[in-house]
């Protein structure tokens, strides 16, 4: 009985921890409309008022922080300054578009790994690499078109989310070598050292408001999206292979379409939901089929 109680943990848990991580992540949009400080520096917040607690669990996990050669110092800032423009690129966009498209668009670096990836191995896409390209092509058209016809500015706010995406790419590929040799809780401070000036730097730029008046808000930001959302995502990764972890991220956008119809009147038709469907089964054959190469 106790074996049985044992191998059903080790299978529920990892599961749990996986699904949770993504209905966190999911909750970020909703928080950052609900803070009464910049979008951007709502950004700032996220990232600086987390930076301790990532700090302190990289300690107690034995991950180091120094040390480090000055090659992968140069990746980790650069990788810090990418991680906090994409930081404030989608927090912008969530402002200006639905959440649904907000987290579909701003997890699209999936998608964009597997396209760099082909001009990097100078090869054609092949097997299921071209439905993901194309249920991503023809997912995404939908959306921008949706939004266009409902205001311009949504447009806008989509390609904010997308150009996010294309920053946390960027991210991704700047620190894979790193990744190899530092633990993922030191790698998230190090990066969270360099991208907090980064959002501070851009919320001050735009002459938005930086201290707010309700705590609240950020500081559930910082805890779900920063400390709950990505740990409990840091634990599960390992227990799943890609396609899964590409299946389980669809919760983020299901979540967001519900938070967004309750609480914002985001209200979607069906045109919507295949758009949806089209562009969250290309991010779950992406994050399958994207060949391994180097930056």
């Amino acid at each position: 009985m106790d074996k049985e109680e044992t191998s059903i943990r080790s299978q529920v848990l990892p599961m749990a921890a996986l699904i949770g991580g993504n209905v966190a992540l999911a909750l970020g949009p909703w928080l950052v409309r609900l803070a009464d400080s910049g979008a951007v520096s709502a950004g700032f917040w996220r990232v600086a008022l987390a930076l301790p607690f990532l700090a302190l669990m990289a300690r107690v996990n034995g991950q180091r922080m120094t040390g480090m050669s000055r090659k992968m110092v140069l990746a980790v800032l650069a990788g810090g300054v990418f991680f906090g423009f994409d930081i404030a690129s989608w927090h912008i966009g969530i402002g200006d578009t639905r959440l649904a498209n907000a987290v579909l668009f701003g997890n699209s670096g999936s998608i964009i790994l597997m396209l760099w990836a082909f001009i990097a191995l100078r090869r054609l896409p092949h097997g299921r690499e071209w439905p993901a390209i194309l249920a991503a092509t023809t997912g995404a058209a939908i959306l921008l078109g949706r939004s266009l016809e409902i205001s311009q500015t949504n447009l806008v706010g989509d390609l904010f989310c997308l150009l996010a995406g294309l920053l946390y790419a960027g991210y991704l590929l700047i620190l894979q070598d790193a990744r190899k040799e530092l633990g993922s809780w030191s790698l998230l401070t190090l990066a969270g050292l360099a991208s907090a000036p980064v959002l501070l730097g851009t919320a001050l730029v735009l002459d938005e408001p930086v201290w707010p008046t309700d705590w609240t808000p950020l500081i559930v930001l910082a805890f779900s999206s920063q400390l709950v959302g990505q740990g409990l995502l840091v634990y599960a990764l390992r227990h799943f292979p890609p396609l899964v972890i590409g299946i389980a991220l669809l919760t983020q956008p299901a979540v967001a379409a519900v938070v967004g119809w309750f609480v914002f009147d985001e209200v979607l038709v069906p045109l919507d939901f295949v758009g949806i469907a089209l562009v969250g089964s290309a991010l779950a054959l992406a994050k399958a089929t994207t060949p391994r190469v180097r930056a």
